[in-house]
């Protein structure tokens, strides 16, 4: 299959309607589309990325309005976070209607939905008259993509169409928030900081626990890896006084340190969303590279590093 680059919304419309995936940007990362009503589609996402169907997918809406069509009921606190924060990195656990199936739910009776903030995006989801299921377009586990090259790199000949938005404006996949008890739980912190949540509708618990039967997409304990061996300490960064060798240096501004390793920081100006943008794309160039191996040192425990050091943390794992 000939895989096309290019930024045409009717071509994306009709491969989409005709069941085949195409590749669309979010600001957050490349997503791996598919009609989400079609079971036979969404099984070949799975089939295509590679994924475990037991690890459930984000539906990508093109409005508030649509809500009421795959949720029986939104709580107060998510109508309030919607009404901010969308379009934008913010994904909201609801309770499924029956028409979403339930391979996109891996049998849950929740649904994981979200409104993209790229115009791209929104322009082709109010072409069609159905949801988006979008994993990120990358073989399960591995780096998310933030260009439409990357996604080409790794899934080319198998998607016909990859709609390039141009680079992705968040970098770090989105905030997934659910309700226990009609009480908030974030499940996956993203590119939304969870203190912009809290700003807005108080104090939210926080349980992005490791899965191997997650309750939310991007759960799973291992996840968006490079192929070489990657090594990071989040409290401590005394192992990594123990690497030799030709290894290379993930951190937030230039590090002062004895560690004999190449640096790559991700801002030099210590600013959280740069190094969120740069953050998968320097993983990838780093995984080309010569380098040996990859080690990284924690970022600032606060807003977008909260999901840098998320990241990094299941990329060593």
């Amino acid at each position: 299959m000939e895989t096309i680059i290019g930024n045409d919304i009717e071509q994306a419309a009709k491969f989409l309607r005709y069941g085949a995936l195409v590749a669309i940007p979010t600001e957050t990362v490349y997503g791996l589309a598919g009609n989400a009503l079609k079971e036979a589609t969404v099984l070949n996402i799975f089939h295509v990325k590679e994924r475990p169907v037991f690890d459930p997918l984000i539906v990508h809406v093109k409005g508030i309005d649509d809500i009421h069509r795959f949720a029986k009921s939104v709580p107060a606190d998510a109508e309030v976070l919607m009404q901010k924060f969308w379009p934008g990195p913010l994904t909201i656990l609801l309770q499924k209607q029956q028409l979403i199936p339930d391979l996109v739910t891996s049998g849950l009776n929740t649904v994981a939905l979200r409104m993209p903030a790229h115009p791209l995006t929104l322009a082709l989801l109010n072409e069609l008259d159905f949801p988006l299921a979008a994993p990120s377009a990358n073989p399960f586990g591995y780096i998310s993509p933030t260009t439409a090259e990357h996604v080409y790199d790794q899934l080319q000949g198998k998607l016909p169409y990859i709609l390039d938005g141009g680079p992705c404006s968040v970098g770090v996949e989105s905030t997934i928030l659910g309700f226990e008890n009609d009480q908030p739980v974030v499940y996956r912190i993203g590119g939304l900081p969870v203190s912009e949540i809290e700003k807005l509708i108080g104090p939210v618990s926080v349980k992005p626990n490791a899965s191997s039967n997650p309750r939310a997409p991007g759960m799973l304990k291992s996840h968006y890896a490079p192929s070489k061996p990657l090594y990071f300490e989040k409290e401590e960064n005394l192992a990594l006084m123990n690497l030799s060798g030709n290894g290379a240096l993930i951190c937030f501004e230039n590090f002062k340190t004895d560690l004999p390793f190449r640096q790559f920081p991700l801002s030099r100006d210590g600013n959280s969303s740069e190094a969120a943008r740069n953050l998968f794309a320097t993983l990838r160039e780093l995984d080309k590279s010569d380098f040996d191996f990859i080690c990284a040192i924690p970022f600032p425990d606060e807003g977008l590093c909260k999901a840098i050091n998320d990241r990094l943390l299941r990329a060593s794992q």
